[in-house]
């Protein structure tokens, strides 16, 4: 008895730590998917898409019977009968093998707004395809062969206010162009900006890292400088100053960046805020290629973009990163996660994993928002990725720095693995305090009011209360595509039954430009601990 009395006060003891004592764990979902996780989607039916290169031989999963990939263009199998895309369903932990008749390596994507993955670009035979990708339990690929003008190979989609996407950028390619087209005699246009940040010996504005600002314009980062561009008018509204220190920040000294969460105050937002992470400096690439490698950077700017004339202020990560991936978190902090401490991006150019995620908390005091998480036993190099799903977990897959599938013999052998990182706040301490969302529309109309119904398993304090909904973003090479999270405006909570029932009202956002129409997750955060999302969309 006595024993059992003191292991109760254990129990109610850890019941009882605050959540920020634990550091997050990890679990592998599944050994193997059969391929390597280059590009994620989530999608708004829970399934995640996944897809890797098609050049390079076969993968580790069969396509169903009977279905193979003839193509007289593949530089490695003509007749391929394995899969080189799966859909992952998050709800049963299975995957189901997709067929991807084109070579969609270092591509891009975006969801339209009902839902419909629109995917551009890839290599060699993939280069100006567009495929489409609807949500439903036995959908396919479909292949639009010359969907793009020119060929889009490492550049960025990013969704549009009208629920077009532009595609910007890609290898030796200084333009954009939209999709779909709204005329047979749409032409690509140029964009100065990219051939200035060109660097001749290893390019370095790769895969440019692109916000939609809430003026309507968009933020184009590349290498180590940024612009802000009238993409109807095609000019060049605004150009911010350099990185302090110079170095680049675009593949293949690949950081990345995030869009910090937006706070809507009466229907504005008046703070918009920019970080970019990590990379290699100058030269790295050229040196790793002659087997030497630099350390990568620790430094972090923040630029906010929303004042008449910001300048960058630069934090210090506890480690250097190169190829690491930012999330946004239903709780508003940032998760730095996968890559190298030294090296740069491309095929055996990076070294040194780092297995630590960190989390950046941006309202904190500057000095004092990282904090250093539980490390995977996995190293994630290049061709990595990570994306959040429903549950707040974040699913973690990839790492193949080979030109082909290695398993052996290999520093970074071929990852198939996929696995989940759960932040703090899934931690079985935090449950008590964790929101569960009972009802609430699932149809938002810009500035209108929305009540949202949740429970709590304990008394909720209304003023620790807010609620975020998060895009789903596409990605790839370090970037989450279309990644966005605002902060609703919303009134106190208040209990309406006796049972630990509450409602909030929340305000959707104003426009398209601050979230464009689409599929969105909804959280309703209590104490910092998210509820499970729940799928809405605006229009």
């Amino acid at each position: 008895m006595f024993h059992h009395h003191h292991l109760l006060l254990f129990f109610l003891l850890l019941h009882h730590i605050p959540p920020s004592t634990t550091a997050g764990h990890w679990s592998l979902l599944l050994p193997t998917i059969g391929i390597s996780a280059m590009h994620m989607q989530l999608l708004p039916n829970d399934h995640v898409i996944i897809f890797d290169r098609t050049d390079f031989g076969p993968s580790n999963i069969s396509l169903p019977a009977k279905k193979c990939r003839a193509d007289p263009n593949d530089m490695a199998l003509k007749l391929d009968c394995t899969a080189h895309s799966v859909e992952y369903d998050v709800s049963s932990n299975s995957i189901r093998p997709l067929t991807v008749l084109t070579d969609v390596w270092c591509s891009s994507g975006a969801l339209k707004p009902d839902g419909t993955l629109v995917q551009t670009g890839g290599f060699n035979d993939g280069d100006r395809v567009v495929r489409v990708y609807k949500s439903c339990d036995k959908c396919d690929w479909q292949e639009i062969n010359s969907g793009l003008i020119e060929k889009r190979w490492y550049a960025t989609s990013h969704i549009l206010p009208d629920g077009r996407q532009i595609i910007i950028g890609g290898r030796r390619q200084y333009n954009f162009e939209f999709y779909p087209k709204t005329s047979p005699e749409e032409k690509v246009q140029k964009l100065l900006f990219l051939a200035e940040t060109y660097d001749q010996d290893i390019e370095n504005n790769l895969y440019p890292f692109v916000f939609l600002h809430t003026d309507g314009n968009l933020f184009i980062f590349a290498n180590n400088r940024a612009i802000l561009l009238d993409y109807d008018k095609n000019q060049v509204v605004k150009t911010y100053p350099e990185v302090p220190g110079g170095d680049p920040r675009n593949y293949p000294s690949t950081g990345s960046a995030v869009l910090l969460p937006m706070r809507v105050v009466q229907g504005v937002v008046a703070v918009v805020d920019v970080l970019v992470c990590g990379g290699a400096p100058k030269g790295a690439h050229v040196n790793a290629k002659n087997g030497k490698f630099d350390k990568a950077l620790d430094t972090c700017g923040r630029l906010r973009i929303s004042e008449p004339d910001p300048k960058w202020v630069m934090e210090t990560m506890p480690m250097g990163r190169v190829m690491g991936d930012m999330l946004l978190l239903p709780d508003g902090n940032v998760l730095i996660i996968n890559g190298g401490s030294s090296g740069t991006a491309g095929w055996e150019n990076g070294r040194d994993p780092v297995l630590k995620p960190v989390i950046y908390n941006p309202d904190k005091p500057i000095g004092s928002r990282f904090e250093a998480q539980n490390p995977s036993t996995i190293p994630r190099m290049y061709h990595s990725a990570a994306v959040l799903v429903r549950d707040g977990r974040v699913l973690v897959g990839g790492s193949n720095p080979h030109e082909r599938y290695n398993f052996t013999n290999v520093l970074y052998p071929t990852e198939l693995s996929l696995e989940a990182f759960s932040p703090s706040y899934l931690d079985p301490s935090s449950f008590i305090y964790r929101p569960k969302i009972l009802s609430s529309t699932t149809r938002f109309q810009y500035g209108k009011q929305v009540v949202i119904r949740f429970k709590v398993q304990s008394q909720v304090d209304t003023n620790l209360v807010y609620v975020t909904m998060v895009a789903p973003s596409f990605n790839t090479h370090s970037f989450s595509m279309n990644q966005r999270l605002l902060v609703l405006d919303s009134g106190n909570s208040t209990e309406i039954t006796g049972d630990l029932t509450y409602e909030v009202g929340v305000v959707a956002p104003p426009s398209c430009n601050v979230a464009p129409a689409g599929h969105y997750l909804l959280f309703v955060v209590h104490r910092d601990i998210p509820s499970e999302g729940v799928w809405i969309r605006m229009e």
